[in-house]
């Protein structure tokens, strides 16, 4: 596992990390609110893959989350397919899209 926090002008933004799942390297991150909208999760996605070179990772997102969509593909993921997960934001299950970056 990798795990990285996410810095806006110093202030902790939110974090980032890679982990295993089924024998799988998946990215996760989160981004408070405030700082949605301002290119920060795209930022640190594309400096977090700099570093974190494991080929393929793969992200999951909320059907309903555009915004994640668009930084995972304006960081190159591709959408590959579509399953139900448990949302521990929402405390829910909910649809997700897949995303593969090789």
């Amino acid at each position: 596992m990798n795990n990285q926090t996410i810095l806006a002008d110093n202030v902790i933004a939110g974090s980032i990390a890679k982990f295993i799942l089924e024998g799988d390297a998946e990215i996760t991150y989160w981004l408070g609110r405030q700082f949605w909208g301002q290119g920060i999760a795209t930022r640190a996605l594309k400096d977090f893959l700099a570093i974190e070179t494991a080929r393929p990772i793969f992200g999951r997102v909320a059907f309903d989350s555009l915004g994640s969509q668009k930084v995972l593909e304006k960081c190159g993921f591709v959408r590959i397919g579509a399953d139900k997960g448990f949302a521990n934001a929402r405390q829910a299950e909910v649809e997700e899209y897949i995303y593969k970056l090789d």
